[in-house]
C-alpha cells in the first residue's frame, strides 16, 4: 500500500499570534511525502532521510491511522523530500504535516481532503509544540491556491481569495533561524492591537495593507530591524513586504513586470533571494 502527497511553502500575510487569526499564501516551493505500509507482526517505522523521523512525522502518521481506523501492525516506510528551507518562517512544519497525513492516509486507502488535512495538522502542531496556534491558515495555504485567512482559535475559515494575476513574489532568506513559536507567545502581547487590524485588513480583502502592517508589527515583537533594502524595492515597484512567519524570511509581493527590478534592489548580502510563484492550484 503506498500513498504520496505534496504541500506548500507559503508567506505570512498576517501572523495569528497576537489574535488568533491568521492570513497566509502559499508559493511554488514543495514538500513531497511518500508512505508505503505493509501489514507486519509488529509496528515499525523507517523514515529517509533518518533525521525526517520528527515528532511532527511520526504524530501525523499516528493521527492517519487513528482517523482511517487502520487496525493491526504495520511496518511503514516514509520518505520526505523538501525544498522549503526549515526554522525560516516559509511554513515548512505545516506543509510536512499536512503531506505525511495526507501520504499515510492515502497509503492506507483513506483521502484526507484539504480541510480536514488542514485541520488535523493544526492538532498535531499544537500537540507536539511546533505551533503555538495549530497554523492553520499555513497548513491550508500549503494545499490550496489563493489567500486563506483562517481563525486559529476555532480551526475555521473566514475567507478565501485568489491572487491577483498579475502579482507574484519574492522571498530573501538571512541567516538563522527562528525559535518555537509557543516560546514567543509574550512577545506578542504588546501588539494585539496592532494585530487586530492587520487581521481586520485582512478578513476585508486589503492583502497588500495586511501584510505591510504584520511585517512592521512582527519586526517590533521581536526585534527584528527594518530591512535596509526596503525603501529601495519599494521604489522599484513593490506592493507589500514582510516578514514571513517568525522570521527571519522576508516575502515581498510585486507586479510581474517589476519582479526583475525589485528582486535587484535587495543586495546580495541581504541574504538568499529568489522569485517564487504564487501557487495558483491545489497541491496535487
Amino acid at each position: 500500500m503506498h500513498g504520496v502527497a505534496r504541500s506548500s511553502a507559503a508567506l505570512t500575510i498576517v501572523n495569528a499570534l497576537p489574535t488568533g487569526v491568521g492570513c497566509a499564501v502559499g508559493i511554488d516551493r514543495f514538500v513531497t511525502v511518500e508512505v508505503s505500509a505493509e501489514a507486519s507482526p509488529r509496528d515499525r517505522v523507517r523514515c529517509e532521510p533518518p533525521a525526517s523521523a520528527t515528532p511532527l512525522v511520526l504524530a501525523c502518521l499516528a493521527e492517519a491511522r487513528a482517523c482511517t481506523q487502520t487496525d493491526g501492525a504495520w511496518d511503514v516506510a516514509v520518505r520526505v523530500r523538501s525544498d522549503i528551507p526549515s526554522g525560516k518562517g516559509l511554513k515548512s512544519s505545516s506543509a510536512v504535516a499536512t503531506a505525511t497525513l495526507r501520504a499515510a492516509g492515502r497509503a492506507w486507502g483513506a483521502e484526507l481532503e484539504q480541510l480536514e488535512a488542514a485541520r488535523l495538522a493544526a492538532r498535531v502542531g499544537r500537540a507536539v509544540g511546533v505551533s503555538a496556534t495549530g497554523a492553520l491558515d499555513d497548513a491550508l495555504a500549503g494545499l490550496a491556491s489563493g489567500f486563506v485567512t483562517t481563525d486559529n482559535r476555532t480551526d475555521t475559515v473566514l475567507r478565501r481569495d485568489a491572487v491577483d494575476p498579475e502579482w507574484t513574489a519574492l522571498v530573501c532568506v538571512p541567516a538563522g533561524t527562528h525559535p518555537p513559536a509557543p516560546s514567543l507567545m509574550a512577545a506578542f502581547r504588546n501588539v494585539e492591537a496592532e494585530g487586530r487590524r492587520a487581521a481586520d485588513a485582512a478578513r476585508a480583502g486589503r492583502y497588500a495593507d495586511a501584510m505591510q502592517q504584520n511585517g512592521a508589527l512582527v519586526a517590533r515583537a521581536l526585534g527584528y530591524d527594518r530591512p535596509a533594502w526596503s525603501d529601495a524595492v519599494v521604489r522599484a515597484g513593490a506592493v507589500a513586504f514582510g516578514i514571513s512567519g517568525l522570521g527571519p524570511a522576508v516575502g515581498v509581493i510585486v507586479p510581474r513586470d517589476r519582479a526583475d527590478t525589485a528582486l535587484h534592489a535587495i543586495p546580495p548580502d541581504a541574504g538568499e533571494r529568489f522569485p517564487v510563484q504564487f501557487a495558483r492550484e491545489a497541491a496535487p
